[in-house]
């Protein structure tokens, strides 16, 4: 099986930020989208716009961090580092009096699970490209920003596609890394839950992945939404490990900001 740092560096690969910098073992992301009025970027997602605690950085971490923020402050976003919970590099950062995102919308505290390819349901199409709709349902609008496009479209990937009384119902996203399937932007429109749509989607990743050699399948899912976690126990997942997001202080933040 995989280590805890393998399948979080499994996950980054699957989720490509636009602008990737290495710090030793850590990796400065950003993926922002800038209009002419903008004074900072628009980050999309945490993951993409956060430096991944892995490993050595090559430094003591309070200066680690130091330069998370200059990087941070270079590309206008702000700074905030991904950490495993209850690492010893997590305890550094905390030490270093850095605090928990409690404030970052879709959850700070994520729990990263593991589990078997689902299979079956062959009418759900798993497609090369994204639709209007798949966009709209797994973003928010039917044409994605550079930076959603981005993240969203690298590496293999490949976009599940539920339509029912000519609208995008369901909609996820597949990718392979390695032996690996990586499944994210799962959604189904509330009018059209509880009718097996989700359990149809997982399927059909797994059908997809496995017919390109991945042996199993990992997700993130905030630790909140208890729905989605009885969703995957349902399926075979377990929890492997958390991450958390963290932050400096204000006074430290707004020297960089």
């Amino acid at each position: 099986m995989w280590t805890t740092e393998k399948l979080e560096l499994l996950c980054a690969e699957a989720w490509p930020a636009v602008i990737e910098d290495e710090l030793g073992g850590w990796r400065l992301r950003a993926a922002y989208d800038m209009t002419p009025e903008d004074v900072r970027g628009r980050p999309f997602t945490g993951r993409a716009n956060s430096a991944l605690a892995i490993g050595d950085p090559g430094l003591p971490v309070p200066q680690a961090l130091e330069a998370v923020c200059e990087f941070a402050h270079t590309h206008g976003i702000p700074p905030m580092v991904q950490a495993i919970e209850g690492s010893e590099t997590e305890r550094a950062i905390e030490a270093a009096g850095w605090l928990p995102n409690v404030a970052h919308a879709s959850g700070h505290r994520v729990s990263v699970l593991v589990g078997p390819l689902s299979t079956g349901d062959p009418e759900v199409p798993i497609l090369a490209e994204p639709t209007p709709g798949w966009w709209e349902l797994a973003v928010g609008s039917p044409a994605p920003t550079p930076a959603q496009r981005h993240v969203l479209t690298g590496g293999e990937t490949g976009f599940g596609i539920v339509e029912m009384d000519g609208v995008t119902a369901g909609a996820v996203r597949a990718a392979i890394v390695e032996d690996v399937l990586v499944v994210a932007r799962l959604a189904v429109r509330p009018e059209y839950r509880r009718r097996g749509l989700a359990k149809a989607l997982m399927a059909a990743c797994g059908r997809w992945a496995a017919g390109r050699g991945a042996a199993a399948c990992v997700l993130q899912v905030d630790v909140r939404n208890a729905p989605a976690l009885a969703l995957y126990q349902s399926l075979g997942f377990r929890g492997d490990h958390r991450y958390r997001y963290w932050v400096p202080p204000s006074p430290w933040k707004d020297r960089f900001l």
